[in-house]
């Protein structure tokens, strides 16, 4: 069997770019997609919500919603459920044309749900990038003082 010398410097370049390729993962998993669908801020969203033009759906999971509150007029819809869409669309009354927007906690998980939900025949998705706790699209609905409601599970 062939002897292998590994110097350190190979075990640490190595163990680099294992590194870079997680930190890489990492990283794009916390990327929201480009999408064209349309977008509202959260004032819009909750002004929206509030006059009936949408409906507001909070797809974060249940800590979340313990931990930070449910946006007044929204409905927490965990976005692991298996029979996700089909919530969605009880939520907006049955119609897979309503519009429906979509709110996570900073953006990422709304825009890769607003693909899906587009994907899955819903032709009327909109995405709330700023999110609860805010992104780059702005400072969120928390920091914005719009209200939140307490989880009831």
């Amino acid at each position: 069997m062939p002897q292998v010398n590994l110097s350190r410097r190979h075990v640490l370049l190595g163990g680099g770019c294992a590194v870079a390729a997680v930190a890489g993962g990492l990283w794009w998993r916390r990327q929201a997609p480009d999408h064209d669908q349309p977008r509202l801020t959260v004032a819009e969203a909750y002004q929206q919500a509030q006059a009936g033009e949408i409906t507001l759906i909070d797809i974060r999971t249940p800590l979340e919603w313990k931990t930070v509150g449910v946006p007044v007029g929204g409905h927490p819809i965990d976005l692991r459920r298996e029979d996700f869409a089909e919530a969605v669309a009880q939520a907006a009354g049955g119609d897979r044309n309503a519009p429906i927007a979509l709110i996570c906690a900073a953006g990422v998980r709304s825009a890769r749900m607003t693909l899906a939900l587009s994907d899955a025949g819903f032709s009327n998705i909109i995405d709330v990038p700023e999110g609860m706790l805010g992104s780059r699209s702005g400072p969120g609905w928390v920091a914005s003082n719009l209200p939140v409601a307490r989880w009831q599970e």
